[in-house]
């Protein structure tokens, strides 16, 4: 039986006691499943770890029904396009910063997923390198902007 990333993330979220409704929309690189609920902060979580964790979960859960199931990205409310492009604007500040004053500046430690996104809106970035560094105590890594020489 094919693998139903609607039916599953609605399954969990019952089980977990939340009224949601799911969308299910299909992209390039996987299926959005899109939340609506009037409960989105518990769901969203502190800085969307919840969200990220649920997203895990019904991926592993999928993953386990079909190993040829699509990656699914789950979204409450619009939670992860807005935190997208607030992380896109605290990337291009920091850039503009390194640009102007030839520091190295670097953003807070934050998620493999967050990361990604960092690492996308500067790759076209004149004049500026990024790489990733170590944070003590924690399983994040912080991202340092320096000039490129």
């Amino acid at each position: 039986m094919p693998a139903q990333p609607k039916a599953t993330l609605e399954r969990l979220l019952k089980e977990l006691g939340f009224d949601a409704t799911v969308e299910e929309h299909t992209l390039e690189d996987g299926i959005f499943l899109d939340v609506k609920t009037e409960d989105s902060g518990r769901l969203i979580g502190r800085q969307g770890q919840t969200l990220s964790d649920l997203q895990y979960l019904v991926n592993r859960i999928l993953f386990q029904q079909d190993q040829n199931v699509a990656k699914v990205t789950v979204d409450v409310g619009g939670y992860r396009a807005k935190a997208r492009d607030t992380l896109v604007q605290k990337a291009q500040a920091a850039a503009e910063k390194v640009r102007r004053w030839g520091d190295v500046v670097e953003l807070e430690p934050m998620s493999a997923f967050d990361r990604r996104i960092i690492y996308a809106a500067l790759k076209d970035a004149p004049g500026i390198e990024a790489s990733s560094v170590e944070v003590e105590g924690t399983n994040k890594k912080a991202i340092l902007l320096r000039p490129k020489h």
